[in-house]
């Protein structure tokens, strides 16, 4: 029987996702202190580093567009860290995962429903604390108007993308029985190529032009480019979300492929 696609199908889900949420308020209190500090190790020594430029230093950044760069991207990571990737990986090693297969429901988009309420948690409650945090310590550059609605549809895709990505991991569980060491490769090659660690613009030729074609892009680096206005008008602005629209769709259409592949073998494994 085919799923059904209607939204309000999976509104029990995001619902329920939230009140799982609620249980662990503590957790956006560590989640917070964890991402200022990382962010804090980041930003000053990037600081450091254009603090003798009394122009645009390496990469056209200026101190402050630097600073808003890897904030705002730290921002973003805490976004994207919607414990998709935990939970897939969990419900298959625990067998829970068989009781959803027997719903007339579609499991990745359950998941993409019931992670949206931690999505919005950590932008709300982790992130914006996080960049009026930083704005209070160090100057930060005040975007454009057209440039900040450019980066809210950018960070769209880009939510999209990270869901992906997180559930490709959790489902690397059908064919492993221990996906952290997955989980933590993917939160390594994420963070750098995304540019969370170092502004992609600062990248040597080759890795540049790597990091330039691979989806982790869309991530971080495609919503900051418009966010700080590091495009050429309005052709430049298209590349960046076209960038963001194929993997969104690409990694969608991967994501219900290898889902499709990832059932049968469990079932198969379930005689």
């Amino acid at each position: 029987m085919r799923a059904p696609l209607r939204a309000g199908t999976y509104v029990p889900f995001a619902t329920s996702g939230l009140q799982s949420l609620l249980q662990y308020r503590s957790t956006f209190l560590i989640t917070g202190v964890t991402a200022a500090a990382g962010a804090a190790v980041t930003v000053f020594l990037w600081r450091a580093v254009y603090a003798g430029s009394p122009g645009p230093g390496p990469g056209g950044f200026t101190q402050a567009s630097i600073t808003t760069y890897l904030v705002v991207a730290q921002v973003l990571a805490v976004v994207h860290a919607n414990r998709v990737d935990d939970e897939v990986a969990a419900e298959v090693y625990r067998g829970d995962i068989a009781v959803m297969l027997v719903r007339p429901v579609s499991y990745p988009l359950v998941r993409f429903a019931a992670c949206l309420p931690v999505i919005a948690a950590n932008a709300f409650l982790v992130g914006v604390p996080l960049l009026v945090l930083f704005s209070v310590l160090v100057p930060l550059t005040a975007p454009a108007p057209a440039d900040a609605a450019l980066f809210l549809l950018s960070s769209a895709f880009s939510a999209v993308i990270a869901f992906c990505v997180n559930l490709l991991t959790g489902m690397a569980g059908f064919v492993t029985t221990n996906t952290w060491g997955v989980r933590m490769v993917k939160q390594g090659i994420v963070a750098f190529f995304a540019g969370q660690m170092v502004p992609l613009a600062l990248l040597p030729g080759p890795l540049h032009a790597l990091a330039m074609m691979l989806p982790f892009r869309a991530m971080a680096d495609g919503p900051l480019t418009l966010l700080l206005g590091r495009y050429e008008g309005v052709g430049g602005a298209s590349a960046v979300l076209g960038h963001q629209l194929g993997w969104t769709v690409g990694l969608v259409l991967l994501c219900a492929v290898l889902w499709r592949g990832a059932v049968g073998r469990l079932e198969v494994l379930g005689g």
